[in-house]
C-alpha cells in the first residue's frame, strides 16, 4: 500500500464535482469543526470558500501561533550540480538546455558550504539535478557527511531513492526530504516528462512513503503550482501530506508552495495560480495539518512573503541562489530558475524581528537522538 493506491480513491472529475456543489453552509461547518479530513479540503479549496479566505487566515494564524510560536526557521539551498539526463520542460536544467554543466567537487563543497554557514545558516537543503553517473548516492552521502560538522540540520532535494538509498541517506546524516510530484495529473505529467528516469510517475509519487520506512526525520510534498489545475493540485498536495502524516507518525510532514519562475527553455505556467489561490490554499494546508511545517522559497516576491508569514508559514528560505557553487562564486553557472525575492539572510532576518517574529537558524540537532536514548 502506498499513496499511489490511495490518490485513486478521489478521481479528479469527483473532486471537482465536490467544489462545483459546495455550499456556504458547509463551508462554514468545515471552519467550525476542530479537526479536518481529506473530504473538508475539497470544501476548504472549493469556490464557495473564497469569501471566508479572511476567517480561514485567522483561523490558521491562531492555530500556527499555538502550534509554532513567533519563530520562522530560515534555511538555504546548496546545489550540488546542474547535470541531468532528464527532459523536464520547465526546468532549466532540462538536458536538452545547452548551459554550462558543474558538479562540485569536495573543495567546491566545502567552499561553498563555509560560505552558506558563515552567513548564519544551520539549516541546509541540498539539491543535484538527475545524473547516476556524475552525481549518485555515493557522492551525496560523501558530501553530507563532509559538511555534516558545520550544520545542524541537513535536508535533501534530489531524484527518488528506493528505501535502502534513504536509508544510505539517513547514516549519512540527513534528515529531511522535500520531494514534489511537481504535478499529479499522470497524464499531464508524461506531457512534461518525456524522457529520463523522472518519467516514471508511480516511481516518483511512491518516494515519499520509501523516505517514511526508511525512517527520515522530516517528509516535505509539493506540486509545482502553474503546471495542472490549482483546485485538483492543491487537493492532491494536502491529500498526500495528510497521508503521510497518519502512516509515518514518526516523521515531521512539510508542504511547500512553489510556482513557476522563468528559467532557461522559456516555458509559461500552463495554469497559472494568483496570490489569492496561494492564500487560501496555505490556510486550508494549516488547517487540515496543524502541525505541519509550511515552506515558502524565494520563489515568490517579498511583499507577499512577509504578508503569507503570518497565515500559517513556518519556514522561509532566504540568500538563495539556485546555481551549482553560487554562493561562493555568484554568477559563474546557469541557475534553475529565477529568484523574486532576492533580500540577503540579514535583510531577512530584520525583517522577521520588525513584523514580532523571532528568526530561527536552527531549531534541530541529531545530539537529540543521542541524548533522549541515554
Amino acid at each position: 500500500m502506498s499513496f499511489a493506491d490511495e490518490i485513486v480513491r478521489y478521481p479528479v472529475e469527483q473532486i471537482l464535482e465536490q467544489m462545483s456543489t459546495t455550499t456556504a453552509s458547509r463551508v462554514e461547518q468545515v471552519l467550525a469543526a476542530e479537526r479536518i479530513n481529506e473530504r473538508d479540503l475539497i470544501t476548504l479549496l472549493s469556490p464557495a470558500a473564497e469569501p471566508y479566505i479572511e476567517a480561514m487566515a485567522q483561523k490558521a494564524h491562531q492555530i500556527t501561533r499555538q502550534r509554532f510560536g513567533n519563530t520562522i526557521q530560515l534555511y538555504t539551498p546548496m546545489y550540488l550540480s546542474n547535470e541531468c539526463n532528464n527532459g523536464c520542460k520547465y526546468c532549466g536544467f532540462n538536458a536538452k538546455n545547452n548551459i554550462p554543466r558543474v558538479t562540485l567537487t569536495p573543495a567546491e563543497i566545502e567552499q561553498e558550504a563555509l560560505a552558506i554557514r558563515n552567513y548564519g545558516f544551520r539549516s541546509i537543503l541540498l539539491l543535484t539535478g538527475e545524473h547516476p553517473k556524475k552525481a549518485d548516492n555515493n557522492y551525496l552521502a560523501a558530501a553530507v557527511k563532509q559538511i555534516r560538522p558545520l550544520f545542524s540540520s541537513i535536508s535533501i532535494e534530489v531524484y527518488p531513492m528506493d528505501t535502502e538509498g534513504y536509508q544510505q541517506m539517513v547514516a549519512a546524516g540527513v534528515d529531511g526530504l522535500t520531494i514534489y510530484q511537481e504535478t499529479y495529473d499522470r497524464d499531464l505529467y508524461k506531457q512534461l516528462h518525456p524522457f529520463g528516469k523522472k518519467s516514471d510517475y508511480t516511481w516518483r509519487i511512491e518516494a515519499p512513503d520509501r523516505a517514511g520506512q526508511a525512517g527520515l526525520r522530516r517528509i516535505g510534498v509539493g506540486a509545482l503550482l502553474g503546471l495542472g489545475p490549482f483546485a485538483t493540485e492543491a487537493f492532491y498536495t494536502g491529500f498526500h501530506a495528510y497521508y503521510l502524516a497518519r502512516h509515518y507518525w514518526r516523521s515531521q510532514v512539510s508542504i511547500s508552495f512553489p510556482r513557476i519562475r522563468p528559467a532557461d527553455g522559456g516555458f509559461a505556467p500552463i495554469n497559472p495560480v494568483s496570490d489569492k489561490q496561494l492564500v487560501q490554499m496555505v490556510c486550508a494546508m494549516r488547517l487540515l495539518i496543524p502541525d505541519a511545517g509550511l515552506f515558502l522559497s524565494t520563489r515568490e516576491n517579498a511583499k507577499l512573503r512577509d504578508s503569507l508569514m503570518r497565515l500559517g508559514i513556518t519556514h522561509m528560505s532566504a540568500g538563495s541562489c539556485t546555481a551549482p557553487g553560487g554562493h561562493a562564486n555568484k554568477g559563474e553557472h546557469t541557475e534553475q530558475f529565477v529568484i523574486d525575492d532576492d533580500r540577503t539572510p540579514e535583510q531577512m532576518s530584520a525583517m522577521i524581528r520588525a513584523q514580532g517574529y523571532e528568526a530561527v537558524w536552527k531549531d534541530w540537532d541529531s545530539a537529540f537522538l543521542n541524548a533522549s536514548a541515554v
